[in-house]
């Protein structure tokens, strides 16, 4: 049996008007080129968050490529895309954790939040494929989805802060990250501008290294061949306390389910077909990566816009360069070294990349509002947004027995609640204002009544 992808033109070089498509390649060495690239693009953001949660990197790393692989398999090689560490899960991870010292039994608790979300991405893939997403547009119009995306990123600020002081130097370090990011993404067009996340990491790291912030002595004690560092998932029935954990993850699905959403979308206009019918599948092969993630110890996944980015750049849609990143990642989560230079990156390092990212995750719901062209001069709207982010940004916590809410899980409550509550007064009241075309940010839609 060959493989499944034909050669594009004579494998060397791509005509300025042609695209490579997903059933395509290039020749070999230019595809593990190419794969290499998506590595590099990916690995900025992925580190970044087992760094933050203290998650292994190399168990992180692992799941990735695993993830990429399954991914490909389950969309039936037609949608290339590289599953990374999804920063959504960051907030609840650090609340699960909390108090436990970055120790293994609150590495557990967290994985078993992640395992659950990647139960219920895997369901909502499997009716997606089924029904549709007619369901989600209803249950989360672009203002409510909006204001959860946005409430999520900016509900991280503090710990951007707490790592800003970690150290005296922290802060100047911190600037030195930020700036290089900012100077890469607009001196630098193509490839290397794209790449600003993981090139602004390495400018901090020298200057980190010249302010005496970094300890290379674990680099040098450990092997440079050996598994990953996996750990074991927490068992609810043992401790009946993890259920109380899962309101901090649930509105991580929510996300998870616009990124990939957003993912198809995006490929299918880049390469001008609809591959709306694959939205189910990806749902389910996101829900998959992250069970078996949640499993081992791994950080839960989700489809990157960096590696789109890549795609763009190259012109290179093939799913032959995405294999090769999977098994690229996986082949490098085999060696501890690479673990213990990942977790000698300093605090300072982390606070200038999140000072950006974590904005840019809220900027996101930001977007989603504009794209819609969500209309705040009505009262639903305004109400919906405005309380879900400050409940969400203040981070308010309310607690029921051993369940625990906290800000993201009370603020996404709130903007569902506000809105459809709302929503349903205004009929039943009667004489509502014209009806608003607001499509949702999965498309189409129908038009609804607001007050």
């Amino acid at each position: 049996m060959g493989l499944p992808w034909k050669l594009h033109g004579d494998g060397k070089r791509v005509a300025p008007d042609a695209i490579v498509l997903p059933e395509e390649r290039m020749a070999w060495p230019r595809t593990i080129g190419f794969g290499s690239q998506h590595v590099v693009a990916m690995f900025g953001a992925t580190f970044l968050v087992p760094l933050i949660t203290g998650f292994s990197p190399t168990a992180t790393l692992f799941f990735s490529g695993l993830g990429t692989l399954l991914f490909l398999l389950i969309t039936g090689n037609r949608l290339p895309s590289y599953l990374g560490s999804s920063f959504a899960f960051i907030a609840p991870i650090t609340a699960a954790t909390a108090g436990a010292d970055g120790g293994p039994e609150g590495l557990a608790r967290a994985s078993f939040g992640i395992l659950s979300i990647g139960v219920l991405m895997a369901l909502v893939g499997i009716i997606v494929n089924k029904w549709g997403t007619g369901w989600i547009n209803a249950l989360m119009p672009p203002v409510v989805m909006g204001a959860i995306v946005a409430l999520i990123g900016f509900n991280l600020a503090p710990a951007v802060k707490n790592n800003w002081n970690a150290t005296e130097l922290s802060g100047w370090v911190a600037l030195v990250t930020l700036g290089a990011m900012l100077l890469i993404t607009v001196l630098f067009r193509g490839l290397i501008g794209r790449l600003s996340i993981v090139l602004g990491v390495v400018v901090g790291y020298v200057a980190a290294v010249g302010m005496g912030e970094v300890d290379f002595a674990p680099v040098r004690d450990a092997a440079w061949v050996g598994l990953p560092a996996f750990h074991a998932v927490g068992n609810p029935f043992a401790d009946p306390t993890l259920w109380g954990l899962l309101p901090a993850f649930l509105p991580v699905v929510l996300v998870l389910i616009a990124e990939n959403v957003g993912h198809v979308k995006s490929v299918g206009l880049m390469i001008d077909r609809d591959l709306d019918p694959v939205t189910g599948r990806a749902l389910l092969a996101d829900g998959v990566s992250t069970i078996l993630a949640g499993f081992g110890g791994g950080s839960g996944t989700t489809t990157y816009g960096e590696n789109i980015g890549v795609m763009a750049a190259t012109r290179v849609y093939s799913t032959a360069a995405y294999w090769v990143a999977g098994a690229i990642a996986v082949l490098l989560s085999f060696s501890p070294k690479i673990g213990a230079l990942i977790n000698t990156i300093p605090a300072g390092v982390l606070a200038g990349v999140t000072v950006a990212l974590y904005g840019l995750i809220g900027l996101i719901g930001v977007k989603i509002w504009i794209d819609n062209r969500v209309d705040f001069s009505k009262p639903v709207n305004q109400f919906t947004a405005a309380v879900a982010l400050i409940v969400g940004i203040a981070d308010f916590v309310l607690e029921l027995g051993t369940v625990v809410f906290n800000g993201i899980a009370l603020g996404t409550i709130a903007a569902i609640v506000v809105y459809h509550g709302m929503s349903v007064v205004a009929r039943l009241r009667g004489g509502g204002e014209p009806a608003l075309a607001d499509p949702v940010v999965t498309g189409g839609g129908e038009a609804r009544e607001t007050p």
